[in-house]
């Protein structure tokens, strides 16, 4: 599995804020209100980049040798909440970016209750993002030493010649 390159969290970054800015648009066109995330939003997104941290912690002792081992399929599950987890958060920020973007170009000034819950949904999903990002490299298995040259083949690699 490879870490999630920035690449990555660039694109998810982009498509959220038009994804934002669009859906705003679609419903001030029809005639409602603008899209407001809820206040427990950021709550979340803290409480989960906090339970993915604590989640990858046993796996980074245990790579280190400072723990019992871990069950390889528990890491690669944790591994790969923390990769969703901050592609998510990148995509829920681009949408937050997105909001935030609309309501400011409005010709009438947004109220500071939106303007705020959407600023704080930002902070949460970039707190997720980073929390994901940290999360995903305490999952890795650090290098050995000899992984540079290649070592003596495995008694058993040898085909058979049944």
């Amino acid at each position: 599995m490879r870490r999630t390159s920035p690449a990555t969290l660039i694109v998810s970054a982009v498509l959220g804020i038009a994804a934002g800015f669009v859906i705003d648009q679609v419903l001030t066109g029809a005639g409602r209100a603008t899209f407001t995330p809820s206040v427990m939003l950021p709550v979340l997104f803290v409480l989960l980049a906090v339970s993915v941290i604590a989640l990858a912690l046993p796996i980074r002792r245990a790579t280190r040798g400072q723990a019992p081992r871990v069950d390889p399929f528990r890491a690669v599950r944790v591994a790969m909440l923390a990769k969703a987890s901050s592609i998510v958060g990148a995509l829920v920020g681009g949408i937050g970016v997105g909001l935030l973007l609309f309501l400011l170009t409005r010709p009438v000034p947004p109220s500071v209750g939106s303007t705020g819950a959407v600023v704080a949904a930002i902070v949460g999903a970039v707190v997720l993002v980073a929390a994901g990002v940290i999360a995903e490299q305490l999952c890795t298995i650090r290098k050995d030493d000899d992984d540079d040259q290649p070592g003596p083949p495995e008694p058993d690699a040898t085909p058979s010649h049944h």
